[in-house]
């Protein structure tokens, strides 16, 4: 299951488990898409990339839809410039609802953010 998390500081901590509270605050999680991978009564469990994190799900919102591309798909650029990579990031943009992507290519995350038509899957 995919979904956002929109947290930011001004909520304060009480949303974020204390061991992910400086890392979640450094991957400024607004507009990221998350995969729930685990809940308990208190906490779930939150992916992104290779990061996890335990949050309160009172602040998850469920995507009904599923992104093309997940983290750590190979994916390249459909026209030139070409591009090869990873996908490392995974946006959602809510008044379009449409996914947008990052790749890393040769260990280096790219600057550009792609839209799912200037991508193929490998």
């Amino acid at each position: 299951m995919f979904g956002l998390y929109s947290w930011t500081p001004d909520y304060g901590y009480r949303y974020i488990h204390p061991a992910n509270r400086r890392s979640f605050e450094w991957l400024e999680p607004v507009g990221k898409v998350f995969e729930k991978i685990d809940e308990t009564d208190d906490w779930i469990s939150l992916r992104y990339d290779e990061q996890q994190f335990l949050v309160s799900p009172e602040l998850f919102k469920e995507l009904y839809q599923k992104p093309a591309f997940s983290f750590g798909d190979q994916v390249r650029t459909a026209a030139p410039p070409l591009h090869q990579g990873l996908i490392s990031d995974v946006y959602f943009h809510e008044a379009t609802d449409t996914f947008r992507f990052q790749l890393v290519e040769k260990k280096r995350k790219l600057k550009q953010v792609f839209e799912l038509d200037e991508l193929v899957g490998e």
